[in-house]
């Protein structure tokens, strides 16, 4: 008994590998994609990186998010890796494959200035709303 409480105290967890504070892992079916454009944003004013994770239909919402970052020079790309994961299906009682897709997109050198002008152009349009109500 003594030597399995011993090995118990020993046990090392590594809780950074199993969760990072800056993935977001994406769902066709739960949020618009807006929703993971904005989230993303914010992480990388945070964290310099962003890593979108999706599985099987949800890679092109992962896709797509990732685009429009680039694409309106917030980020870059900096990895890309594909795989496939077994996940066990309750209906057919065996494990599925499902494809899975990581991009990992880092922060353009004109990201703060990007964000501060989208955030000056928002409290305009604000003071713009608030005068015409």
């Amino acid at each position: 008994m003594e030597g399995i409480t011993e090995g118990v105290n020993n046990i090392n967890i590594n809780i950074s590998d199993s969760y990072k504070k800056n993935r977001i892992q994406v769902s066709n079916t739960k949020k618009p994609l807006f929703f993971y454009v904005n989230l993303a944003k914010r992480y990388m004013q945070q964290h310099d990186e962003v890593e979108l994770s999706a599985l099987g239909m949800a890679i092109a919402t992962v896709v797509t998010v990732a685009e429009i970052l680039k694409n309106n020079g917030l980020t870059v790309e900096k990895k890309i890796t594909t795989s496939t994961v077994d996940i066990k299906d309750d209906s057919r009682g065996r494990p599925v494959q499902k494809a899975k897709i990581e991009i990992v997109l880092g922060k353009t050198e004109n990201f703060d200035e990007l964000m501060a002008a989208a955030a000056a152009e928002d409290g305009e349009n604000r003071d713009v709303e608030e005068q015409s109500a």
